[in-house]
């Protein structure tokens, strides 16, 4: 039997328990409730936000990236502050949703979702949000949830449109059977940009839908899109695919490893290096490297190497992201001249 609510925290989410399709049966529901959200991005720090205010009881945010000036318009949890400091997005955002609400368990998980590690970073939660930025990641996630039968939440958006399918594995549409893996996704961030208030739309449909799933269990699986410029609204049906690689058929090229490859990150010129887990001794690396002339900063998560007009940023793990160039010869060569191989 649940514990009833202390009188704190039944006058925190007065308002939400107030809102019949959750009430305090809801609420407790939620408190019990864990989560873990892949990007905190444009979607994904509007998302981690809502969570984390709506009341569950666990949040999880993992994102590989480190704010940026040109991220503020659209990542509402972070300020020039966070981007002069070059912190990751995962721990920035964990201490902003902290100071909000201590009554939520926040992880920061500064790591690049990757087949060898997805399986250990998304097990043991209720439902996987998606605030990522690429297709690659995407379909994996929806490799691993279905493998481990979790409800997970698609969002994407570009412009000023936005979509979202939650997906219940087993039940509902998944992603591979709205979309083929390696199909043209069709315009990016990059050609297309991104409006804020998309973002945000986006995000609110997204989050609506997850408290539906961690209060009621169910969804009818529909793709919801919103165009917030001309303020349409769509609500479509996407039946299962009864031959679908992933949700019938059980076949997670994915997961295994044999789709994924270097990712070019959205809304910049940048190529990531992938390095699997290959951990840095920072400070000594910073040491060797300004011993040899380079211009370098840092903090305990991070170095940024400054290379004329262009920038290689490495983090602990290994990976690391070369910005001014979409060419991975480039990246990995810069890689190994400055990092080693």
């Amino acid at each position: 039997m649940q514990a009833a609510l202390d009188p704190e925290t039944r006058q925190r989410y007065a308002r939400q328990i107030l809102f019949p399709p959750i009430g305090e049966a809801g609420q407790k529901k939620l408190r019990e409730a864990s989560v873990v959200l892949v990007g905190c991005g444009a979607l994904g720090s509007v998302l981690a936000e809502l969570m984390v205010r709506a009341g569950i009881g666990r949040l999880r945010i993992i994102d590989r990236d480190f704010v940026e000036l040109s991220n503020l318009p659209r990542q509402l949890l972070f300020d020039e502050n966070d981007a002069r400091q070059l912190l990751p997005k995962a721990a920035a955002a964990a201490r902003k949703l902290q100071a909000a609400s201590t009554d939520v368990h926040i992880e920061a998980e500064v790591a690049d979702l990757r087949p060898d590690n997805a399986l250990e970073l998304l097990t043991g939660f209720a439902l996987i949000l998606d605030g990522t930025d690429n297709f690659e990641t995407r379909f994996l996630i929806n490799d691993t949830a279905v493998r481990l039968a979790v409800p997970w939440i698609y969002s994407g958006v570009i412009g000023a449109t936005g979509v979202v399918l939650p997906v219940l594995p087993g039940r509902t549409a998944c992603l591979a059977c709205l979309m083929a893996a390696g199909a043209d996704p069709g315009p990016t961030c990059d050609t297309a940009g991104v409006l804020n208030a998309a973002a945000t739309a986006t995000a609110a449909l997204a989050a609506a839908q997850a408290l539906r799933l961690l209060v009621e269990g169910q969804t009818d699986g529909c793709l919801l899109s919103c165009e917030v410029w001309t303020g349409r609204l769509q609500r479509l049906a996407v039946p299962r695919d009864p031959a679908c690689p992933v949700c019938v058929q059980h076949q997670f090229r994915f997961l295994e490893g044999k789709a994924q490859a270097h990712v070019t990150l959205c809304g910049r010129d940048s190529v990531q290096i992938h390095e699997h887990r290959r951990r840095l001794d920072l400070p000594a690396l910073a040491a060797r490297l300004a011993a040899g002339g380079a211009e370098v900063r840092g903090n305990d998560y991070l170095l940024r190497i400054q290379l004329g007009e262009l920038s290689l940023t490495v983090f602990a793990d290994g990976r690391a992201v070369i910005g001014g160039t979409r060419d991975p010869a480039v990246a990995r060569a810069l890689y190994a001249r400055y990092i080693g191989t």
